[in-house]
């Protein structure tokens, strides 16, 4: 978005502090078409002052484009009140401890609509799991994330 000056800004789009208290800046752009000039500039800059003050900056690839969409797609359901939605949370990620086809297990989880969207808000947020360099479809292979592999082994270490 060009500013007042004509000049666009540049917004890195992520910041993560490490638990050793290190740290990272990263850039990821919405396009693979080459860095133009400013973009290259801007780059050099923030990497410099990253450095001097202990930040590590990366400049990462955009997604492939399915992926992209499919994360747009799961964004939406990252409401909370998607978590529990008609109370199929359980339902649904009991229904998906072994991979099995999207649909089929929205199906055997209850209310299809229902058990969707919280399908969605599992796949968006770990705790289910599926390609998403493929097309979500209703044969996409659910199966449980990793969230739902660390729920298990804090509860067997309780």
């Amino acid at each position: 978005m060009p500013t007042a000056g004509g000049c666009s800004p540049w917004v890195p789009q992520l910041f993560a502090r490490y638990a050793d208290g290190s740290a990272l800046l990263a850039d990821c752009p919405a396009a693979y078409e080459p860095a133009g000039q400013r973009a290259e500039r801007a780059a050099a800059v923030l990497s410099a002052a990253c450095s001097a003050v202990g930040f590590t900056y990366r400049r990462l690839l955009p997604p492939e484009k399915v992926v992209a969409a499919n994360v747009r797609w799961l964004a939406g359901y990252r409401h909370p009140r998607n978590r529990n939605a008609g109370g199929l949370e359980q339902t649904v990620l009991e229904t998906f401890t072994k991979p099995r086809p999207l649909m089929a297990g929205a199906a055997a989880a209850g209310e299809v609509l229902t058990a969707l969207s919280v399908l969605y808000h599992a796949l968006w947020s770990g705790r289910l799991t599926a390609d998403l360099a493929r097309p979500l479809g209703e044969h996409t292979l659910v199966g449980p994330g990793r969230a739902a592999d660390d729920a298990e082994q804090e509860q067997q270490a309780s």
